[in-house]
């Protein structure tokens, strides 16, 4: 499989364990918890296997960029937080970079 695609479901898989952390309330919340451990555990488990074919400071930029951004998307959409300019700038600026370092080294060893 496309270590790219891989690693897509790596960051889908970080973004709903992530954003499952607020729903777990400190993991009291027992559906919260599960869905928090197989959202992280399955992102850990895709990107090691994208990570045999993309390199380590490639992966993981791509990797916690995009997480970054999408979990602020989340928290804006489906949590009601507030987007002003500086997180809009913020964001775009962690897209910017990891477009930027995709592009840059073209991904792979």
């Amino acid at each position: 499989m496309n270590p790219f695609i891989l690693l897509a479901i790596a960051i889908v898989s970080e973004v709903c364990g992530s954003s499952l952390l607020k729903l777990s309330n400190g993991f009291r919340r027992l559906y919260p918890s599960l869905g928090v451990v197989v959202g992280l555990g399955s992102a850990f488990y895709f990107l090691s296997l994208a990570l045999q074919s993309i390199s380590l400071g490639t992966a993981y930029a791509i990797w916690s960029g995009a997480g970054t951004a999408l979990t602020a998307m989340v928290g804006v959409f489906f949590y009601k937080e507030r987007l002003k300019r500086k997180k809009i700038l913020g964001l775009l600026l962690i897209i910017g970079g990891v477009i930027t370092l995709k592009l840059a080294t073209g991904g792979t060893h």
